[in-house]
């Protein structure tokens, strides 16, 4: 027998999803924010989707400095992305809670995490408002991953454990 889901944890249903860092603003103000809802949209040009939340302190920074850097952690990054989904950078430094170094994005001004696998780097295309999150779609001008993670044009998860978010405060990994 199957049972119905409440639209509440619909998205969960599509879960899981790796779960990314994504940092924002200008490098020395840079912001964190945990994001598990990306998605690849055009390989040319390279375009990706991040939804985020207009309650979330990252969303008035996307906006107001139109770039964001996507950085791939690893499963050992687990308590990072937990400090980073559970204070406002409005009020806290991230960065310091996390205990992550910030290194200089190659061409855009924001921070990326050099405890990370992997960076793209986007400026904003566009922002679509979509009911209680808005997608941020980024044109790509930068990517780059540790040669020993990313084998054959994929991610290597005999080298890298992807932190795989399932819903709610729930990861899990690959074997």
């Amino acid at each position: 027998m199957k049972k119905d889901v409440e639209a509440l944890n619909l998205p969960y249903l599509l879960h899981p999803k790796l779960t990314l860092l994504v940092t924002c603003g200008p490098f020395e103000e840079s912001n964190i924010i945990p994001i598990a809802w990306s998605v690849p949209i055009s390989r040319t040009p390279p375009l990706v989707g991040i939804a985020v939340s207009p309650k979330r302190y990252s969303y008035s920074l996307i906006e107001k400095y139109r770039v964001f850097a996507i950085n791939v952690p690893t499963y050992d990054q687990l308590n990072a992305i937990k400090v980073c989904g559970s204070v406002s950078g409005r009020d806290k430094n991230k960065w310091e809670m996390a205990k992550l170094t910030k290194e200089k994005a190659k061409k855009i001004d924001t921070a990326i995490i050099r405890e990370c696998i992997g960076h793209i780097e986007c400026v904003l295309d566009r922002k679509l408002e979509l009911g209680d999150h808005s997608l941020f779609v980024g044109k790509v001008v930068a990517a780059y991953v540790e040669e020993e993670a990313y084998a054959s044009g994929i991610l290597n998860t005999l080298k890298f454990k992807p932190p795989l978010h399932l819903g709610k405060e729930v990861f899990t990994t690959t074997l």
